[in-house]
């Protein structure tokens, strides 16, 4: 297969409720799933933090951010460190729980398609799509970074 100009090198995630598609170029590092430090009156989708070159990162459940039920880190789980995209010095990357490796792919404009909702996107969420004819998820990095700020600050 050939790749156009405007072709997308890109990730498919698996979390416990969905797939993610999330440019390559997001993706910081993968890393074994480690329990995480436990941070106080955090709601259910917010871990813990974890500790990456000298950071302590947010770990975030993607599932329970979304509405879409419980999720915890365990065996075959791994920890994804993502780049925010706010600029913000104090918070560069997060950590989201997945399960296994993420996958390489090629995105194309034939092989994507939005799916129309009739409500608003969950939290976390910025669309809906169907690649290569199978429902994933594009996550609102902006939007989960803004719940993580919130609740670390509460």
């Amino acid at each position: 297969m050939s790749t156009t100009t405007t072709d997308i090198r890109a990730v498919l995630i698996q979390t416990e409720a969905a797939r993610l598609l999330l440019p390559n170029a997001t993706i910081s590092e993968v890393l074994s799933y480690a329990e995480p430090d436990p941070v106080a009156d955090a709601p259910d989708w917010l871990l813990g933090t974890i500790r990456w070159r000298g950071w302590r990162l947010p770990l975030v459940a993607f599932a329970p951010l979304s509405g879409q039920g419980p999720e915890q880190g365990g065996l075959g789980h791994k920890v994804i460190v993502l780049k925010t995209l706010g600029g913000q010095a104090t918070l560069p990357f997060f950590a989201l729980l997945t399960k296994g490796f993420p996958r390489l792919v090629t995105v194309s404009r034939d092989r994507l398609s939005t799916i129309e909702e009739d409500a608003a996107p969950a939290t976390g969420v910025r669309a809906q799509v169907n690649f290569n004819d199978e429902p994933a998820l594009i996550p609102d990095i902006d939007g989960i970074e803004q719940a993580i700020r919130q609740a670390m600050a509460a």
